[in-house]
């Protein structure tokens, strides 16, 4: 089992070998990191196929609560699956300017695995630090003005974000003597109070960074508009999904009381609020999308703060969807760049990159029977049979946003099937590789929806799984164990 440990060190020691590797042959550069991908993603898949109940390893065989481990579920293994599928859909198969961009997304695909399987406070860290450089270097990575101004915005915010966990992290510290989480779980009522929950607050809005939480996601309108249309589907489609497992990771095991889940119901509706009316006030394509992508991830926030069972399946179908959904209208963005109203007659271009826009805009607005419709009435049925005043509230919020997302995708989908010059889209003919990536994630989509079945079966036993606090930590803390934490294990059992 300690053989996922390759899912980290392999693409972060390939990462920094590649600059020798590409001295003695370039053409090499170009097929290593593909190979590791499927290295990945072979590991990854074939724990999850055979895994029947949650394990942790124990790297180095330091036992926890002080050594580091690794929690292997079904949810972290999902992610650690997707990480090295994303990044190979996404590669730059055809750069010949070098390997910087590939030691870039290797390093990335290391400390997204890392952030995915890490079950303590400090290597989360960690990892999210090694994430946060290769994003970085990433979003500049068009070496244009608008990409350098863009970018230094995101390092400016990544940097109070990195303040603000580390703080929130302290604290933690401070309050339990322990940042491995199975260890803080054990301690949680030691939490229960206002530092512990502050620390909460100050990790959320920290690492909430890159999961385009408000208030920290100013960066996100700009930093998607400027990057290439493959590292914004790569930002947007994976990476804070990533951070908000992070956070949910937190809140399971950690704090499970109302005012940790009040914290991320406010937070999601802020940031649905913001970011549909930013995106239907929006003139330019990129940035619609990179504003509808902040008000999903509210929605997301808002599945999660939904108590038990049905909170953890609604947030992990959202975020599954938004994971599909959004990549895919990034990478038509390739030639369908600019001012929306210039988009009058893109159909007679390209009917395949028309009909993709409106399954994808159909799908997040939630018509049925597309996916997008059984996630979002996950989400209402949560909000629901929540029943108190602010899952109420949210839920007007919610439909309010829905409105409004049809109103905005629907004119451009007008705007896409008018009548218009087909000259102003020819080169859309002559870049076929984002339509075909595209396509790709169309076809997933319409996949899931012939196998709602199984995939809604799956998902009720990753939620169950994902939200049993005492699994968590028993899972963890079932090896040789000092006597006082065995002792505080069995209270668990």
């Amino acid at each position: 089992m300690n053989n996922i440990a390759f899912n980290v060190a392999l693409p972060l020691l390939t990462a920094f070998l590649l600059p020798i590797i590409s001295s003695g042959s370039k053409s090499a550069t170009r097929f290593v990191g593909p190979f590791v991908l499927l290295a990945m993603l072979w590991f990854a898949l074939a724990y999850f196929n055979v895994l029947q109940h949650p394990v942790a390893i124990a790297l180095g065989g330091f036992l926890p609560p002080l050594g580091i481990s690794f929690h292997l579920d079904n949810l972290s293994l999902l992610m650690a699956a997707l990480i090295p599928l994303m990044m190979l859909l996404l590669w730059p198969y055809n750069n010949r300017e070098g390997f910087r961009e590939e030691s870039l997304l290797l390093l990335l695909a290391g400390a997204a695995s890392g952030l995915a399987l890490s079950g303590d406070l400090f290597n989360i860290y960690v990892f999210y630090e090694l994430l946060s450089v290769a994003s970085f270097g990433l979003a500049a990575a068009n070496r244009t003005a608008a990409a350098f101004a863009a970018t230094f915005r995101y390092v400016i915010i990544s940097g109070l974000g990195t303040v603000l966990a580390l703080t929130g992290i302290a604290l933690i510290y401070t309050q339990t003597g322990t940042l491995n989480l199975a260890h803080i779980g054990l301690l949680a009522s030691q939490l229960n109070n206002p530092v512990g929950l502050s620390a909460f607050a100050l990790i959320v809005i920290g690492i909430g960074v890159k999961a385009e939480i408000f208030p920290v996601n100013g960066w996100v309108p700009e930093v998607y508009s400027t990057a290439s249309p493959r590292i914004s589907a790569l930002l947007a489609g994976l990476i804070s999904k990533l951070a908000v497992l992070v956070i949910i990771r937190l809140l399971v095991v950690a704090y499970q009381g109302s005012q940790a889940l009040t914290l991320l119901l406010v937070l999601g509706m802020l940031g649905i609020i913001w970011g549909e009316l930013s995106a239907w006030h929006s003139k330019d394509l990129k940035r619609m999308f990179s504003f509808s992508s902040i008000g999903q991830l509210g929605m997301v926030l808002v599945a999660f703060s939904i108590p038990g069972d049905a909170g953890m399946a609604a947030g992990i179908a959202m975020m599954l969807h938004h994971l599909v959904v959004k990549p895919g209208m990034f990478l038509l963005t390739e030639n369908w760049n600019g001012p929306i109203k210039k988009l009058k007659g893109a159909a007679t271009s390209s009917p395949l990159a028309a009909f993709l826009f409106m399954l994808f805009a159909l799908s997040m607005i939630g018509v049925p029977p597309l996916p997008g419709f059984w996630a979002k009435l996950l989400l209402v049925t949560g909000l629901v049979e929540a029943n108190a005043p602010l899952y109420i509230i949210a839920l007007v919020v919610l439909l309010t946003a829905t409105v409004i997302e049809a109103h905005y995708l629907m004119s451009t989908a007008l705007k896409i099937f008018s009548r218009g010059k087909k000259k102003h889209f020819k080169k859309l003919l002559q870049t076929p590789f984002n339509l075909t990536i595209a396509t790709i994630f169309g076809a997933v989509l319409l996949a899931a929806l012939f196998t709602l079945t199984p995939l809604g079966n799956k998902l009720n036993q990753i939620a169950t799984e994902s939200s049993d606090r005492s699994l968590y930590i028993k899972t963890t803390l079932s090896l040789k164990l000092p006597p006082q934490v065995k002792q505080q294990v069995s209270k668990v059992q």
